[in-house]
C-alpha cells in the first residue's frame, strides 16, 4: 500500500492523514485480548500517571501482538510511502494508549503538545528534547464521536513552528510551547483498524472521554535511519527526512 498524490497534499498541508482499514480485525481482537487480559490483573493507582504519559500494560508493549500491528500490515508500507522505502530505524516497542471515561460534564478541550518535551512523568530527561521524525497511531477501538478520547491535532502547525523554530532555534522548546497562534483543533474520528500518520511537529493532544467506553489505540514514535545525525536540525528543516514527499514539497 502507498498514500496517492492527494493524500501526500493532504499530508503536506495538514500535517496528517488518516488511512482506513489498515490493520485486519483478527490482530485488532488479539491486541484488546492481551490488554485487557492484563488490565484485568489490576493497576496500580499509583503507577497511573506513569501510565498515562509513557504507556500501559508496559510488560505488552514488545511483545508480538503489539508491534506486529505496524510491522506485520501494511501500515509499515504506508510510512514508508512518505519517510522513503527501507528508511526508517527498526521499532521494537509501541505506546498502549488507553483513554478512560470520565464523568466531567462539560469535558475540558484538549491541549496542544508535541512530544519529547519532559514532564515528571514521561521519562525525558530535563534539560532535553527528543524529537523523532513521524507519530503512528492505531485505532483499536471504534472513536465515532468528538470527546471519546480521539486524538486531537491542529492542522498546519507543523508550519508554523518549523517557522518559530528558524526564528528562535530548536532548543526554543526548552522553554516550553512556542507561544504563536494556532488553529482551532480537530478531534479524529477514526474506526478499529484505521491509521493516523503525524508529522512529529504537528500539535497534538487528547480530548478527554466522556463516552461510555474505553478509547484503545497504539502508538508507533518513527525515526528515520539517520535522525541520529539530523538531530534537532530537523525541527527548522521539517521535510529532510521525508523522502516519498520528493514532488510535493515546493522547492
Amino acid at each position: 500500500m502507498q498514500l496517492s498524490y492527494t493524500q501526500k497534499q493532504e499530508f503536506y498541508q495538514n500535517g496528517f492523514v488518516k488511512v482506513p482499514g489498515v490493520v485486519p480485525q483478527i490482530m485488532i481482537d488479539a491486541a484488546v485480548r492481551a490488554i485487557n487480559s492484563s488490565l484485568g490483573k489490576g493497576i496500580d493507582p499509583a503507577q497511573l500517571p506513569i501510565y498515562q504519559s509513557r504507556s500501559f500494560c508496559p510488560e505488552l508493549q514488545r511483545e508480538g501482538v503489539i508491534v506486529d500491528l505496524l510491522n506485520k500490515t501494511p501500515a509499515l508500507a504506508l510510512a514508508e510511502s512518505l519517510i522513503g522505502v527501507n528508511k526508517i530505524q527498526p521499532v521494537g516497542a509501541g505506546q498502549i494508549a488507553l483513554r478512560f471515561p470520565t464523568l466531567q460534564d462539560p469535558p475540558s478541550p484538549p491541549r496542544p503538545h508535541l512530544d519529547g518535551m519532559y514532564t515528571p512523568t514521561n521519562g525525558v530527561p530535563a534539560g532535553t528534547i527528543q524529537n523523532f521524525t513521524m507519530l503512528l497511531g492505531i485505532t483499536l477501538s471504534d472513536v465515532t464521536t468528538t470527546y471519546a478520547g480521539n486524538l486531537a491535532v491542529w492542522p498546519g502547525t507543523h508550519h508554523i513552528y518549523e517557522q518559530y523554530f528558524r526564528e528562535q532555534g530548536p532548543e526554543a522548546l526548552l522553554n516550553g510551547m512556542p507561544p504563536v497562534e494556532i488553529p482551532e483543533p480537530v478531534q479524529v474520528t477514526a474506526k478499529a483498524g484505521d491509521i493516523v500518520l503525524a508529522h512529529y511537529e504537528l500539535a497534538h493532544g487528547v480530548a478527554q472521554n466522556v463516552s461510555p467506553h474505553p478509547r484503545f489505540a497504539i502508538y508507533f514514535r518513527l525515526y528515520h535511519v539517520d535522525h541520529a545525525k539530523h538531530g534537532h536540525e530537523t525541527m527548522s528543516d521539517i521535510w529532510r527526512e521525508w523522502e516519498g514527499m520528493t514532488g510535493i514539497v515546493p522547492n
